[in-house]
């Protein structure tokens, strides 16, 4: 799982759209740092069949291979094939046909409206504003009407893109909020690289860099405090009350959690996980927003507003000084605030330090 990246400078967008058998509504900026293009082709295709359907009309050769030859639907169906998952022509044919699917179209419709009209200068400059000098970003936004509800960051490191599934209960502000996310994801790499080691290690060396690896999953705080836009604004502040209720109550976990993710840490540099049992540990952590992105965040916002963001970016490209950090953060607020903040333990924090 790669940590987070992040995003670029202040943008100018030039919204366009080409149209014919290929429809690719895109914005894209005219910064060297930012490239960013939203494409709708697949969607676009999919409506147009079912529009058909609803006015009886024949649906032609040409209206599937619009479907079938669209960039969206071509890549969507690389990355499946690429996981070992079916994916063929005629399954997603039977699909687009469905009655219940038809019985979306509407939804779906005004959906894909709002979303094109998404500010996504704002979402990357709300990505920038948490990385460092340097970074860059380039990303395809592909809204998907598609069978699976997921979404996903696809081709990361040739054609970064970013699928979402199409979903009506989505907002343009949450649509906006998750590519800011995962645009913070991609832009990430781009300044903030791993270093790479040669030769041979020893097993507490090995233990350590897995360790030094789990902690950028750390990032996906980082993401959602770059998303919503700074420290006062709440993370899920676009979000139903259910969901921002969900949310709350796991930041309320934040001690136990920091402690259960220390336990996790302190495992692997003891050799008492090792091999897919710890990705099976560390996965435990993701949930549906869990420590990864909870705890992540808490000691981000703390960071922040103790030291200053370029403090924080600071850690975020060297994860070796996240915990001390949070640590010193943590100790002033428990001095002059009456919730005491859970504290990682200093061997934990200096064998951290000493990794290479």
């Amino acid at each position: 799982m790669k940590p987070h990246r992040l995003i670029c400078c202040l943008v100018v967008i030039a919204a366009y759209c080409i149209s014919g058998s290929l429809s690719i509504c895109a914005s894209q900026t005219t910064s060297p740092a930012v490239n960013v293009r939203l494409i709708t082709d697949e969607p676009e295709a999919v409506l147009s069949i079912l529009s058909k359907r609803k006015d009886n009309r024949q649906i032609s050769e040409d209206d599937w291979r619009r479907l079938f030859q669209s960039e969206g639907y071509v890549r969507l169906k690389r990355r499946e094939l690429g996981m070992k998952r079916p994916f063929e022509d005629a399954d997603f044919k039977t699909f687009v046909l469905s009655d219940s699917l038809l019985e979306r179209a509407p939804a779906l419709a005004e959906t894909l409206r709002r979303w094109k009209e998404a500010d996504m200068v704002g979402a990357a400059r709300r990505a920038l504003a948490y990385l460092p000098k340097g970074a860059r970003i380039s990303a395809k936004i592909y809204p998907e009407i598609k069978p699976r509800e997921n979404s996903f960051v696809y081709d990361i490191d040739t054609d970064p893109a970013i699928f979402l599934y199409l979903d009506p209960k989505q907002t343009k502000g949450q649509f906006e909020n998750h590519v800011a996310h995962e645009m913070h994801h991609i832009g990430y790499g781009t300044a903030c690289s791993a270093k790479q080691t040669s030769g041979e290690t020893s097993g507490a060396e090995k233990n350590a860099r897995t360790v030094l690896t789990w902690l950028g999953a750390f990032g996906e705080g980082f993401a959602m405090l770059a998303a919503a836009g700074g420290p006062d604004v709440h993370p899920h502040a676009t979000s139903p009350a259910e969901e921002r209720a969900r949310w709350d109550k796991e930041v309320g976990n934040f001690n136990g959690d920091l402690k259960k993710v220390e336990q996790f840490f302190l495992d692997v540099l003891e050799s008492r996980l090792a091999g897919d049992d710890i990705e099976k540990a560390a996965r435990t952590f993701y949930g549906v927003q869990g420590p990864w992105y909870t705890v992540g965040w808490r000691m981000a916002v703390l960071i922040e507003k103790t030291y200053g963001r370029p403090k924080l970016i600071e850690c975020l490209c060297d994860v070796r000084k996240l915990l001390l950090t949070y640590n010193r953060a943590a100790a002033k607020h428990n001095r002059r605030a009456s919730d005491k903040l859970a504290l990682w333990s200093e061997s934990l924090v200096e064998r951290i330090k000493r990794i290479e």
